[in-house]
């Protein structure tokens, strides 16, 4: 297929919108731009809905688009919220204890010599016996031999007595690793294992939304490494899309910075993501990443993620203390028909409204549903009170319900603080307002005063996030925890400065990125369609990879 004519379409889904660009292929210019936002309990809907505006502000046809590159969060946010298949691991050749996310797990004597000869005879009785016992009980299997990396054949003993006995996918590590590590390339197999079906579900959904408009023809999904895969190869090694999005954040940095070296910092509605060029290269953990609590043989960029963005939750909580983030909530000046703030905000239980969300029915037997549907948005306290519900039970079905999209919070948030200073200017300035002067009371503050503290906070965790990520990497972590924390000493101070400009990526970045970058000593600068960089940078990442597959034909 040739890409020096046609388009291409970029789509990212983060964690609170989902963006689409389309470029044309010969030189990647910008034709369309869209946001819709993310819809967590089905991605392909924020996907389609983004997908169509965009479409429609290009006007171009479905038969022009010769390429589709998705970068996605999926795999990130499945290992947080403990989300996957249930898997039985089997350990060929250790008895060494192993923390990882199964269900079950079998030693199995067996395994092989650094020399590729055979350390122990597989124990294929026991084998056997733990097939009998994980089948019918797990939903995919994971197998692990010692020195399989030399000569895999007891995995793939095992691999074929499983199949034999249940059908369900088998994971073997030497297919998935070839360094040394049995612990590592056990775990890497395993989150395979786990991630697969989420990942599955994922891309079927995306297959249709783009087989529905005609594009299906050639799509890859991103790797967290900032290289393209096939849909098919990232259901079996949906590990490897950790950091996906990252990894476009970085490949956008790498080819639109004004430096060979500088720090992408993506500030999203929920996160920012912190990542380094070098050499206009993104730099790359070939040792493995830590994905969750495992670490692992995956490439990915090397990242540093912290619990702030635009849509990040400022409160005041039962203590009287102030915070912001990690929790995300949707802004006060976007939430629509809301109680007017004076009737309800305040500190603690009382700091945010709980109200319908768009997949919700009003048929549902839930009592929290039962309560919204009856009595219109409402406070933590005030469901509390009216469902007779405690608190530790409350909060559980609130995050289950959130996490579906039936349900939303909404409270006060940076966004909402930039509305209050008239930097931004995209909802209902007047509820924004009225939230912060009665929430800037507490610290004998005007409006004005409460968001500039809930901007300068959010800054400062940008800013500690920036510089932990620097300093790990040129340091060491010892020395981070001292930068992050070096407000609280009262015995020393010191004045720290980035020899390397930073690249803003997200809607929100141009509002908050000048000031850390000026208390940093250096730059700030916003490319052109930064606001959706990472859609960007992922469809230039797949049209490069293209084209130099096509010189090397």
């Amino acid at each position: 297929m040739s890409f020096e004519s046609g388009y291409a379409i970029g789509i990212d889904t983060g964690g609170t919108y989902t963006d689409t660009v389309v470029v044309k292929c010969e030189d990647s210019s910008v034709v369309a731009t869209a946001k819709s936002p993310t819809t967590h309990h089905d991605l392909s809907l924020g996907l389609a809905s983004s997908l169509d505006k965009a479409m429609k502000e290009s006007g171009i046809s479905p038969d022009e688009v010769k390429l589709v590159s998705v970068s996605t969060t999926l795999a990130t946010n499945a290992v947080v919220e403990n989300k996957g298949a249930r898997v039985g691991l089997f350990m060929i050749g250790t008895t060494k204890a192993l923390k990882l996310p199964v269900v079950t797990l079998r030693y199995v004597k067996g395994g092989h010599k650094i020399t590729g000869m055979e350390e122990d005879p597989l124990d294929i009785e026991s084998l056997v016996d733990g097939i009998q016992d994980m089948a019918g009980h797990v939903d995919a299997y994971a197998v692990c031999s010692a020195m399989s990396i030399k000569n895999p054949a007891h995995e793939l003993i095992a691999a074929k007595a499983i199949s034999l006995t249940d059908p369900q996918p088998v994971f073997c590590s030497h297919t998935i690793s070839t360094r040394a590590g049995q612990a590592e390339r056990a775990a890497t197999a395993v989150l395979n294992a786990r991630l697969m079906p989420v990942m599955k579900e994922f891309l079927s959904g995306v297959g249709k939304a783009l087989d529905e408009r005609g594009l299906g023809s050639s799509v890859v999904v991103v790797r967290g490494n900032a290289t393209p895969m096939s849909m098919e190869d990232a259901v079996q090694r949906a590990a490897e899309t950790f950091a996906s999005g990252p990894a476009s954040t970085a490949y956008y940095g790498s080819i639109y910075s004004p430096e060979k070296d500088a720090l992408i910092v993506d500030v999203g509605g929920t996160t920012t993501d912190v990542t380094l060029i070098r050499n206009s290269q993104p730099t790359i953990q070939e040792s493995g990443s830590i994905i969750g609590d495992w670490e692992t043989h995956v490439e990915a960029v090397e990242m540093f993620t912290v619990g702030v963005g635009g849509d990040s939750f400022a409160r005041i909580n039962r203590s009287g203390n102030f915070e912001v983030g990690p929790g995300r909530v949707v802004p006060l000046c976007m939430a629509g028909d809301i109680p007017a703030p004076e009737k309800w905000i305040g500190k603690g239980h009382e700091s945010h409204l709980l109200k319908v969300g768009p997949s919700a029915e009003k048929s549902s037997d839930d009592a929290v549903l039962k309560y919204l549907f009856e009595n219109g948005p409402a406070t933590f306290g005030q469901i509390m009170e009216g469902t007779g519900l405690g608190e530790i039970g409350l909060g559980g079905k609130v995050q289950k319900l959130v996490r579906e999209q039936l349900v939303e919070e909404v409270g006060f948030t940076s966004t909402d603080a930039l509305h209050v200073q008239g930097l931004l200017a995209i909802g209902d300035k007047s509820v924004s307002e009225a939230a912060a002067d009665i929430l800037g009371k507490e610290f004998d503050l005007d409006g004005a005063g409460f968001a500039d503290m809930v901007l300068s906070e959010t800054r400062v965790k940008i800013e500690n996030a920036m510089l932990e990520h620097i300093v790990r990497k040129e340091i060491g972590g010892n020395m981070a925890g001292f930068i992050s924390g070096r407000a609280a000493s009262s015995l020393v101070s010191f004045d720290a400065s980035l020899n390397l400009p930073i690249v803003g990526i997200g809607a929100a970045a141009q509002k908050l990125l000048p000031e850390v970058a000026e208390k940093l000593h250096t730059e700030a600068v916003f490319p052109s369609h930064h606001e959706v960089g990472n859609a960007l940078g992922a469809i230039k990442m797949a049209l490069d990879a293209k084209k130099k597959d096509s010189c090397n034909e």
